[in-house]
């Protein structure tokens, strides 16, 4: 294999065949998503289009300063979109650790991943940087939004037993320990679930990509491996960073529990 196979406008075209067969079948189903599916995909195909100019330019500028902002950039997205998604309020507290957690759990793994396991000279090469940062971001972003969901729903669902800890002298912390263990269990379950079945049940993305541009298999494997492990890490690090203080959001100077509840609405 000698190089990245290229697509013909039209080729790539063809593909969106894919979209129209999902419209038509939610349409004999009844299911109102066809204006969610075309404006995702219309979203999809505009913001890879940009993406893809952008980062032509960049791999042809490594810059420390560029590719450390276009990161930040990328990390403060992702943060804004975990806040717009979330299915349960957050409070001012609740999003400032989000923001914590997310950019000390991404860095921290991002940074370890670059100068020790990559180990590439310059190490701000965007080419990798970015790729690689984006594949933290994402999955840790799915993470936390476990993570939250999880920590919110356990926090309602069981705010009698909580309740009643307290009341029997349990600190808070002891309290929601459970909850606590229950949301870190569950925003670390897709990575892992992924973890299990790559390699036999798929072939990752990573991988895929590196295949079709003509790399060994062998390679492919060893960067796959090792982002893999490094995606774990980050979304370890930024969940458990969450978790551990997150639950602090729920309670009032006196320990006693106090819920994010939905916001009025006015009657009108």
């Amino acid at each position: 294999m000698n190089g990245v196979l290229q697509l013909e406008w039209y080729r790539l075209a063809a593909a969106y065949v894919f979209v129209i067969i999902l419209i038509i079948m939610v349409r004999i189903k009844k299911i109102p998503r066809e204006r969610e599916v075309l404006l995702s995909t219309v979203r999809m195909t505009l913001q890879l289009i940009i993406v893809g100019y952008v980062l032509q330019y960049l791999f042809t500028q490594a810059n420390a300063w560029m590719t450390g902002l276009i990161v930040l950039l990328m990390l403060a997205f992702a943060i804004y979109t975990l806040f717009k998604r979330s299915k349960h309020p957050l409070n001012r507290q609740l999003k400032k650790l989000i923001a914590i957690s997310m950019t000390s759990g991404i860095l921290a793994s991002l940074l370890f991943f670059l100068l020790v396991v990559i180990h590439k000279t310059p190490w701000y090469e965007p080419s990798y940087v970015i790729p690689v940062a984006g594949m933290l971001i994402g999955n840790s972003m799915t993470g936390i939004a476990l993570g939250v969901n999880t920590l919110a729903q356990g926090m309602s669902s069981r705010r009698s037993w909580i309740e009643g800890s307290l009341m029997l002298g349990a600190a808070p912390k002891e309290a929601c320990r459970e909850i606590i263990n229950q949301a870190f269990d569950a925003a670390l379950l897709p990575t892992i679930n992924s973890m299990v079945g790559m390699g036999i049940v798929f072939l990752p993305g990573m991988m895929t990509g590196q295949i079709l541009g003509g790399a060994s298999p062998i390679v492919a494997v060893e960067y796959q491996i090792a982002i893999m492990l490094g995606i774990l890490g980050s979304v370890s690090l930024s969940v458990m960073v969450f978790v551990q203080f997150a639950y602090k959001a729920y309670f009032n100077d006196r320990q006693q529990l106090v819920l994010v509840e939905e916001p009025r609405q006015m009657v009108k």
